[in-house]
């Protein structure tokens, strides 16, 4: 897993206010996170994985184990379920929430960028990212 450790700069995003919306995200916090541009980094700590995302807007870590549920405060503060998963170098995420929406995050870690695509019932949003 050699992208452990690297950090990724958001370069690209497409459609991520609808995807926002689909999922329960109010039009403030929307506002914010699209004005923003990320930095995504995975560490590794023994068999812990933490996915921080952080911006000068909010930075959220998610700490997981591969294929074990845990609880996570998604980045608009909604309280859900997820699943993470690696297939090679795609970490997927199935997250649930109260109300049973069920989004899916895909991220595939390449040697110079990494794309996450993510769907919540019929919207997709992509975003590239590149190594910093």
């Amino acid at each position: 897993m050699e992208f452990v450790g690297k950090k990724y700069k958001m370069t690209s995003s497409e459609n991520f206010d609808e995807f926002m919306k689909t999922i329960g995200v109010g039009l403030i916090t929307r506002k914010a996170a699209n004005a923003v541009t990320p930095t995504v980094e995975l560490r590794k700590d023994g068999d812990e994985y933490n996915l921080v995302t952080s911006s000068t807007f909010k930075t959220t870590e998610m700490k997981f184990k591969p294929g074990e549920e845990f609880e996570e405060d998604r980045a608009d503060g909604a309280k859900v379920k997820s699943v993470c998963t690696f297939e090679g170098n795609t970490l997927k995420q199935v997250q649930k929430a109260p109300d049973g929406l069920e989004v899916t995050y895909v991220r595939e870690f390449g040697p110079e960028e990494m794309k996450a695509v993510m769907t919540a019932k019929d919207v997709t949003c992509t975003r590239v990212y590149k190594v910093q």
